[in-house]
């Protein structure tokens, strides 16, 4: 989601701030925009603005992320009823009487009909890793996983086939109650899920065998997802409608797959470039020569310059990783490495120091040639 303030600019804290500055700083600006007690326009956004940012910061896990990928990160991996899952904003606001701030939720999901009316299914992640040349041809993966679905033994209905399923006698059906709190605001009021059917505005005398009552069962699925050539590590596949079966007839949720990329021994990957390392004799070096090298697409004549060092670079253009949108290819970068035998015949030895007397040059200051100077000469 663009447009999106940066959390820590958000609460005012710096990006090194612990938990405690953290809780603090959010408590402070919730009690000054929280709509119960400022009416001003805005006061509501910049509400819901905070509640997220610490709803984010305050977890351990999301807040790694969006320091390592930004909003980007957060939006991806999670859904809005993801972020504000399992974040206790009582335990900031107890103090005060605590309950109208748990109305924090309804703010984001329609003043508490999620508790009644379908709900999305809950988004699933799961990590595949692919070669190099995979995410450079692209490639197609096959994942099983297991998921919530519809009990299909009760429909998902929670109750035995045959057997009543009755009108909550708590919320008449509704799936929802009023409860009205004295806070230091005033009296607030606040609708939530019932407790007693926990929305669904349903009792089950039997519950069924098979899914115990919760309407849902855990099945075994099977997906086939196509990985588009030039994909880069870390990046996510969605799949729609791949995750958990919603509530009350709700929509199922997605499943994201993060890829990951092995290691190749060949090329290290810059962006959308490739590098290689190529060896070469002394005399290839020296000389010049036509090398080949061994590519994801078969073998490439490489062009190495008379007087070439290690570390040079010859850049082959088109021929690095697939741009990942629209056409075109990065480049491959080929590092030259001059290789200095180690062992050398009484021949090749007898060569080389006939050749270092013809290399030989004075260096300044000294009657000795540079070469005669490394024979000991």
């Amino acid at each position: 989601m663009t447009g999106k303030r940066d959390y820590y600019e958000v609460l005012g804290v710096p990006r090194d701030a612990d938990a405690q500055a953290i809780k603090k700083a959010y408590r402070k600006l919730a009690i000054k925009y929280h709509p119960d007690r400022n009416q001003e326009p805005g006061a509501e956004d910049r509400f819901k603005e905070v509640s997220e940012a610490y709803a984010v910061l305050s977890d351990d896990e999301k807040r790694q992320r969006y320091d390592r990928f930004g909003h980007a990160g957060i939006d991806q991996q999670y859904s809005t009823e993801d972020i504000f899952r399992n974040v206790d904003f009582s335990d900031i606001f107890g103090s005060m009487g605590g309950g109208g701030f748990g109305s924090i939720f309804d703010m984001f999901f329609g003043g508490g009909g999620r508790g009644h009316g379908p709900s999305r299914g809950r988004d699933l992640q799961l990590t595949q890793r692919i070669s190099l040349e995979d995410a450079y041809r692209g490639t197609e993966l096959t994942v099983e996983y297991w998921r919530l679905e519809t009990c299909a033994h009760c429909d998902g209905t929670g109750a035995e086939p045959g057997t009543r399923v009755d009108t909550c006698t708590t919320c008449g059906g509704h799936g929802q109650v009023q409860r009205q709190q004295r806070t230091p605001f005033g009296i607030i009021s606040q609708i939530g899920a019932c407790p007693t059917c926990g929305g669904s505005g349903r009792q089950v005398t039997t519950p069924c065998k098979t899914c115990r009552g919760s309407g849902h069962d855990r099945v075994k699925k099977r997906e086939r997802v196509k990985v588009p050539a030039g994909i880069d590590d870390g990046m996510r596949l969605r799949v729609a409608g791949g995750g958990e079966v919603g509530g009350r007839g709700g929509p199922h949720g997605d499943l994201y797959i993060e890829v990951r990329i092995d290691e190749d021994p060949r090329f290290r990957r810059e962006g959308v470039d490739l590098v290689a390392e190529l060896p070469v004799s002394i005399p290839q070096g020296v000389l010049g020569a036509r090398a080949r090298l061994q590519t994801f697409d078969g073998e490439e004549d490489v062009d190495v310059p008379r007087g070439a060092e290690t570390g040079h670079v010859i850049r082959l253009r088109g021929k690095g990783m697939p741009y990942l949108r629209g056409s075109g290819r990065g480049d491959l970068l080929v590092r030259l490495r001059v290789v200095t035998p180690r062992k050398l015949s009484d021949k090749a030895e007898a060569l080389f120091a006939e050749l270092a007397d013809e290399l030989d040059t004075p260096v300044s200051g000294d009657k000795k040639g540079f070469f005669s100077f490394l024979r000991g000469g």
